[in-house]
């Protein structure tokens, strides 16, 4: 996630920081809430990709798929859903968004093909097995050596399988430039914070080791074999629907809560407006607010 995409705009979870569970002081519940709600409003990315790798990445039809960092489930179920001929293994390291993933299988009748797996990763993948598809959606990038996880995760793949990387891309933007107050550009100087934040995440991992992330060489570097390197668009033009609007509400908000101490006295004052309910500036009320972004996808075979 640029890396580009790795703030609190671009990821495919919350804050976006879902894959990062291993704190005790996380809500699950709100968590969960908030990775639902992105994933509705993200559908049609997500659609794209399952597209594209049923249409023509896929040379064979997975009988088994790995969601390796599944968090609550959700697109372990879009994956089920996808092919249907497939099990779907949800992987994560926090139990109570494993349940929300089992409830979420159970909710859609997906019970007999989708399971889930405890465990950190990438040494938790162990005891599964091998899968013809591994699905990585932004979580490599919260484990601290990427080139060894990666040479991990290519060991469960069965020969002939596909890895898919969701790493990269271009933030979303929800924000005219000039939104009316405060200085123009709020979310360029909130970008800039939140690069900080991601580098200083990254360097406390453990074993955290840099790597340029030049995503196609480390996964030849692991012993696959690059397919492509392809992103995809979410573009919901203004006025924002329902969801949208929760969406880009809640993302801004985290935003004030974990980067507002970072921000100068204008924009934090320019960011309190917006997500101030009351404000009939605020994006809950605005209508020239909107989600325009970019997640690269690379693709690659064992």
């Amino acid at each position: 996630m640029a890396h580009g995409a790795h703030g609190t705009h671009g990821h495919g979870h919350t804050n976006q920081n879902a894959h990062d569970h291993h704190s005790k002081d996380h809500d699950w519940g709100t968590m969960a809430e908030a990775l639902e709600q992105r994933a509705s409003v993200y559908a049609p990315q997500y659609t794209q990709i399952f597209e594209d790798l049923r249409g023509s990445l896929l040379k064979r039809t997975p009988k088994r798929i790995i969601d390796a960092g599944s968090g609550p489930g959700i697109l372990t179920c879009r994956l089920a859903e996808a092919f249907p001929e497939a099990e779907a293994i949800a992987v994560d390291a926090a139990p109570a968004l494993l349940e929300r993933a089992e409830e979420r299988a159970r909710s859609k009748g997906l019970d007999g093909r989708v399971r889930t797996h405890l465990a950190e990763l990438p040494d938790g993948l162990s005891d599964l097995g091998q899968a013809d598809l591994v699905w990585l959606g932004q979580s490599l990038h919260h484990m601290g050596d990427q080139q060894a996880a990666l040479s991990r995760l290519a060991d469960s793949l069965t020969p002939g399988g596909m890895l898919v990387l969701l790493e990269g891309g271009l933030s979303t933007r929800f924000l005219p430039r000039d939104f009316g107050f405060g200085r123009p550009g709020l979310e360029s100087r909130i970008e800039v914070v939140r690069d900080g934040w991601f580098n200083e995440m990254r360097d406390s991992l453990h074993g955290a080791k840099r790597e340029t992330e030049d995503w196609p060489a480390l996964l030849a570097a692991a012993g696959l074999r690059p397919a492509a390197t392809r992103s995809y668009l979410i573009d919901l033009p203004a006025p924002p629907s329902p969801d949208a609007r929760a969406h880009i509400a809640d993302t801004l908000e985290r935003s004030r809560s974990m980067l507002g101490e970072h921000l100068d006295a204008e924009d934090l004052a320019a960011l309190d407006r917006l997500v101030d309910p009351d404000d009939e500036l605020s994006v809950h009320r605005r209508d020239d607010v909107f989600v325009l972004g970019a997640q690269t996808v690379h693709f690659a075979v064992k």
